[in-house]
């Protein structure tokens, strides 16, 4: 297994989510207890999903409208539960031809709710690319880790 090297250019996204996403995961292992319980796995678990989710989505900064959403939705969380439950209640399905595929892509890209499909296609793009991005970085981590 050949080790493949970290992001060097200090001012490129993929070494800025490297740097956040790694001191995001110290900060967790500091607090790690001596034996884990299935609760205290998840709630792990559920910390690296939203550090991960949080590091690119602040080295993006709201430029794209699914940062700006990403971190809005991480820091009103609870907020957001409520709100999501008022909305599905008052919602009514259309029956548009193609209206099932943009609203499942509007519920995927964050703050896509509100964005005209044009809009919601282009940020999708770069939502897109940004995740693979945030992959190829977690497999680095993993790779450097298990050697």
């Amino acid at each position: 297994m050949t080790m493949q090297k970290f992001p060097s250019n200090v001012n490129s996204v993929k070494s800025r989510f490297t740097n956040r996403f790694l001191q995001a995961l110290k900060k967790m292992n500091k607090n790690k207890p001596a034996s884990p319980s299935i609760r205290e796995t998840y709630r792990r678990y559920h910390f690296i999903r939203v550090a991960s989710y949080a590091s690119m989505a602040s080295v993006i900064r709201p430029r794209r409208a699914w940062s700006y959403a990403t971190l809005w939705k991480i820091r009103n969380r609870a907020l957001m539960k409520r709100s999501s439950r008022a909305r599905s209640l008052t919602r009514n399905p259309r029956k548009d031809i193609g209206f099932e595929q943009v609203s499942d892509l509007r519920k995927l890209v964050p703050g896509g709710e509100e964005m005209k499909i044009c809009r919601l296609l282009n940020e999708t793009i770069h939502y897109i690319k940004c995740l693979e991005a945030q992959v190829e970085i977690m497999r680095n981590i993993v790779d450097h880790c298990s050697t």
